[in-house]
């Protein structure tokens, strides 16, 4: 493993491969925001232009957070520091769900990407001394079960009660639950898990392709994921409702 891993120092190319994610995720919620003040004509809910869009993002964004937990145990990172880490998403969590309740209060986010990886964190630490052989799969049967439950689920009243909401954080569902963002532990686990096994095996290679320069504003941006994330939006919408003011 590189020397260059000592210490708690971060690896510039994930956070330029981070940034990426922020800079598409801030396009596609600009041309959300237009639609929201109806500027724009576009179905972001079953347009399979916008709804694919949503996917790779969420996806960029886990398998990430997952090369993150790869780095970060390869350091040795303590409990106390991952703890501290972990509050800070989850309390974010907590102000994106009152945001989004005070726009949209028949549909906000209840369990959206923060609270999501807030789950998702916990589990990519526990598991993270696991060999691949072990992971992998577990990544693969992680895709897969909502796909393979959700239609059992549709035809087993006994099962119905996964639906609910204080159930479906879990992702085993036959209906979508109603709401502005929707990121549950399956199968989104399943690409962190992912994104943590290719990360330990970059890592163990001598010319890892973690290592090494990468745009350095795209590097400084990647470093700051979650305040930008709570940030850009309340941005967005305070210049785009200037325009419509001024207009």
């Amino acid at each position: 493993m590189s020397k260059s891993l000592g210490g708690g120092a971060r690896l510039d190319r994930i956070d330029a491969l981070r940034a990426v994610a922020m800079l598409w995720m801030t396009a596609y919620h600009f041309a959300f925001d237009l639609r929201f003040f109806g500027w724009l004509d576009a179905d972001f809910y079953r347009d399979p232009f916008w709804t694919w869009q949503r996917t790779a993002i969420v996806s960029l964004f886990l398998f990430c957070a997952g090369l993150g937990q790869a780095v970060a145990h390869a350091q040795g990172q303590s409990w106390a520091r991952f703890w501290r880490r972990w509050a800070q998403v989850a309390g974010c969590a907590l102000l994106v769900s009152v945001g989004s309740w005070w726009m949209f209060p028949h549909s906000f986010i209840y369990f959206g990407v923060l609270h999501g990886l807030a789950v998702m964190l916990v589990v990519a630490r526990l598991s993270a001394g696991w060999s691949g052989a072990v992971l992998l799969p577990l990544a693969a049967v992680a895709l897969a079960l909502p796909t393979l439950a959700g239609s059992h689920i549709a035809a087993q009243p006994l099962w119905q009660w996964l639906n609910e909401p204080w159930a479906n954080w879990l992702g085993l569902i036959s209906r979508k639950p109603i709401t502005e963002d929707y990121v549950p532990l399956l199968p989104w686990l399943g690409v962190m898990w992912l994104g943590m096994c290719c990360g330990r095996w970059a890592l163990q290679r001598p010319d890892s392709a973690l290592e090494g320069a990468a745009p350095g504003w795209m590097a400084a941006l990647g470093r700051w994921s979650l305040s930008y994330y709570m940030l850009h939006q309340p941005v967005l919408l305070g210049v785009l409702s200037a325009v419509r003011f001024l207009a």
